[in-house]
């Protein structure tokens, strides 16, 4: 059959280019394993030269399905689902991007876009390890384009194309008419949480974090593989603390997304795909450290290659957990299951085999130093602290992978409860998590503050006693002043948990203003050197960001106007803390006044926005926030709600909507009352009376449309209302040609409709409708969170302080090689 409309060569040159990838991307990785090989030079060289070729086609194919991909969702070809289904005509140009990487095809798509921008580089920088880190680069490309393959080999399917065609994958009557576009006017829309501009930024950066770990991870293998046991730890730290920067980036763009679009009231939950971003980056920065006692002491090679190796191998598990389905019913993040889960596991295990059969066959070889360190020696504290760093990311593991050991177990018990009783972290999740992470937040907060202070292989106690009196003096008196007067008295958990919270705010005031000192005092404000200082300090702003919007987040919307509202069946909100707003009427909300004023529709989609007008008690301020909510739109169950907040420097007032009246309740079933009724007759009504003053008729109507016969009747009607108000009431009845036509008058005021139904002489007809008022009313959420911009500020310096130590890493590292030619040359 022959389609109509159909633009096939798109996907037709999207499909080719996915091929060639897969081919080329295999090809390539064969070539550089050749010339890693190799023992001869000559041979060596042209593999190299062959495999460049190679991932040159191969970097080439993977823009091209990008721009073909990104041109199907642009134009709105909805022939093609991945267009359909992400996608809507409605959907801003802005948000376009964010439809590329919403499915899952796509962000894979976005992953390998990020390898082939780090295989240039790497083809460029890397030099004589070019060929071993590029054999594993080249094997993630290869296994990354078998997931948007979408071909079928002996029956089973590799992948899911991003350019099948719609009438390919769904069972539907019009798909068999050769004009079937004609009656798909649209598409399914990107998600309306995903609307965002964070969504399109966040997920870039997230994902360069995902791709750049795999460099260091490349090196640690290749330093095992070609037996260079410690000569790759020099161009593998730059690379490790750009990966650190990004995905912790990319992580805290999540929190701000989070923060921005959900209705959770924070930035954080401890959800599993959030925790599956966050383990592997806590193993990273234990890497880092290890490194950086390697390159100063010797000592902790076998740490550093273990922990690059598994943050790797557990950025390729949370993409298992987050797109096998697993966690379908505990995140909302997760990708629903494609089919590929087989696929997925022996993308992991094509990993996590080779890396750890070198790392363990291998284990005896890699030098090591035998003797302790001194517990004086900055090496020896580091230490500890990439060990809290790695216990902290396994305990967050262990109950991020609960709902994977219980799928596991159900396969030998068959699900029998008797055998095994299922996993569950409790109601409470982010208590369970934040009563073991606290005491992470403690110990590296104080880590973090003195370490920098000490001196490798060993400190003096005086000397460590000088450096460390002011800024510990300074650290407790802010630390005290914080506590007392920001009356963080956050007793929910107990009165442990509590102390718990004070000494983690100590702890990290201690790690921001000791290193900020470090910065003058022991770098004599060097800025290029102070990179790690700079990274420890904004670390301590994160935690003490996180400890104070946390702990002193205060609910504004305490149920003062007493309307009570459903908020929806298995809803979490206690009714208590919101608030129900009717439209126009003022109502009190803590320091503020805040009324309802208007609201909006998208011209698209039943998407409606809320103008809410805080006004302060003292007049010193308003303010008009807008979030907005949606009820079952694109199949969502229930409401979804998107905040808005005030920010200010010290706090942010965060508001998002609970409850909306039901539009298929709001519809007026009052019936007329029909009444025969003389003139001076009076009839009581719900709200007052009314009187029948008078009735008039004439005939000859200058209107059109009526003949010189026909005649109208108006009749009089005065309105008492209980408030003191009169109103007039004026309907008309007009007899033409036999046939009457009555013109009803409202009072919206009072909810009448007066409507003139017959006149015969004296006798008069009326109907009279009393309508039920359509209360428009929205219900909110409020909070205080104060003192949020710390973390957020806390981010982007710790960031800054990982690229600034990068570029000084890179630039030592090119210091240090000259000096080896140079004293080559000499030797010569």
């Amino acid at each position: 059959m022959d389609y109509v409309g159909e633009h096939l060569l798109p996907g037709q040159l999207g499909q080719f280019f996915i091929i060639l990838s897969l081919v080329v991307s295999l090809a390539a990785a064969l070539a550089y394993f050749k010339s890693t090989t190799s023992a001869i030079v000559t041979e060596k060289l042209r593999w190299k030269k062959f495999a460049r070729i190679l991932f040159l086609i191969e970097v080439l194919s993977v823009f091209s399905i990008f721009g073909i991909l990104y041109f199907i969702i642009s134009k709105h070809l909805f022939e093609y689902k991945y267009a359909w289904q992400h996608s809507s005509i409605s959907l801003e140009t802005k948000y376009l991007l964010a439809c590329f990487w919403e499915g899952q095809e796509g962000s894979f798509l976005l992953w390998s876009i990020w390898h082939c921008l780090l295989g240039l580089i790497l083809i460029k920088k890397a030099k004589t390890w070019e060929a071993a880190v590029m054999t594993i680069v080249s094997i993630a490309q290869f296994c990354l384009a078998t997931m948007i393959a979408g071909i079928s080999i002996f029956g089973h399917k590799i992948g899911s194309s991003p350019f099948v065609l719609l009438r390919n994958e769904m069972d539907a009557p019009i798909f068999s008419r050769p004009n079937y576009l004609s009656f798909i006017n649209d598409g399914n829309d990107l998600n309306p949480l995903l609307q965002n501009y964070w969504m399109v930024i966040h997920p870039p950066v997230l994902f360069m974090g995902f791709a750049s770990v795999i460099i260091p991870f490349a090196y640690a293998v290749a330093g095992l593989w070609t037996k260079k046991y410690g000569d790759w730890t020099g161009p593998a730290l730059p690379w490790a603390l750009f990966s650190a920067a990004m995905l912790g980036l990319g992580i805290m763009m999540g929190a701000m997304w989070a923060y921005e679009s959900l209705t959770f009231g924070g930035y954080w939950t401890w959800d599993p795909v959030e925790n599956a971003s966050l383990v592997p980056w806590l193993i990273l920065i234990a890497g880092i450290h290890t490194l950086l006692i390697f390159k100063h002491t010797g000592h902790s090679l076998r740490a550093t290659l273990f922990f690059f190796i598994i943050s790797f191998l557990l950025i390729l598990y949370s993409t298992f957990l987050t797109r096998s389905g697993v966690l379908g019913n505990s995140s909302v993040h997760a990708f629903t299951d494609l089919g590929m889960n087989t696929q997925l596991l022996i993308f992991l295990l094509l990993f996590i085999i080779p890396s750890l059969l070198f790392f363990f066959t291998r284990y005896k070889h890699i030098p090591h130093i035998r003797k302790e360190e001194q517990t004086s020696s900055r090496e020896f504290w580091m230490f500890i602290g990439s060990l809290v760093f790695f216990i902290s990311a396994l305990s967050i593991l262990a109950m991020t992978s609960i709902p994977v050991i219980n799928t596991i177990a159900g396969f030998f018990t068959g699900h029998d409860k008797k055998l095994f009783t299922p996993l569950a972290i409790g109601e409470d999740s982010e208590y369970s998590y934040n009563r073991i992470q606290i005491f992470v937040a403690i110990i590296i907060g104080l880590l973090s503050a003195v370490v920098q202070y000490l001196k490798y292989k060993r400190t003096g106690s005086k000397y460590l006693i000088k450096k460390m009196l002011w800024p510990t003096c300074i650290a407790a008196l802010v630390a005290a002043l914080i506590l007392i007067f920001g009356n963080i008295n956050y007793d929910k958990e107990g009165t442990s948990y509590m102390i718990l919270i004070w000494l983690a705010v100590l702890s990290s005031t201690y790690a921001i203003i000791a290193n900020v000192s470090y910065i003058w005092v022991g770098l004599k404000g060097k800025l290029k050197l102070s990179g790690g200082s700079v990274a420890h300090a904004g670390f301590g702003l994160m935690l003490l960001g996180i400890l104070i919007s946390s702990s002193k987040k205060e609910i504004l919307s305490f149920n003062t106007s007493g309307i009570v509202v459903s908020l929806g069946e298995g809803s979490d909100e206690r009714p208590g803390e919101n608030l129900t707003l009717i439209k126009d009427v003022k109502t009190s909300m803590g320091k503020y006044w805040v009324t309802y004023k208007s609201d909006s529709a998208n011209p698209n989609k039943p998407l409606w926005y809320f103008n809410i007008k805080f006004e302060r008690k003292d007049g010193k301020e308003d303010f008009i926030l807008t979030p907005n909510a949606f009820v079952n739109y694109r199949g969502n169950e229930g409401l979804m709600a998107n905040p808005d907040a005030k920010h200010y420097w010290d706090r942010d007032v965060f508001t998002y909507v609970t409850s909306l009246p039901d539009p298929t309740k709001r519809q007026d079933t009052a019936q007329f009352k029909i009444m025969n009724k003389k003139t001076g007759d009076t009839v009581s009504y719900s709200n007052g009376s009314f009187v029948l003053e008078k009735l008039v008729s004439q005939s000859n109507i200058p209107a059109s449309g009526l003949d010189p016969g026909d005649v109208a009747s108006m009749a009089t009607i005065r309105v008492f209302s209980r408030s003191g108000t009169i109103y007039i009431a004026e309907p008309v009845l007009i007899s033409s040609k036999g046939q009457t036509l009555s013109l009803p008058d409202s009072l919206t005021a009072e909810n009448l409709i007066f409507q003139l139904n017959k006149v015969e002489g004296e006798n008069i007809e009326i109907g009279v409708k009393e309508t039920v008022p359509a209360i428009e009313y929205v219900t909110l959420k409020a909070y205080k969170f104060p003192f949020i911009n710390l973390l957020w500020m806390g981010t982007f310096i710790m960031v800054a302080g990982l690229i600034i130590s990068a570029i000084n890493r890179i630039t030592v590292h090119k210091s240090v090689k000259v000096h080896n030619k140079t004293n080559r040359k000499v030797t010569r």
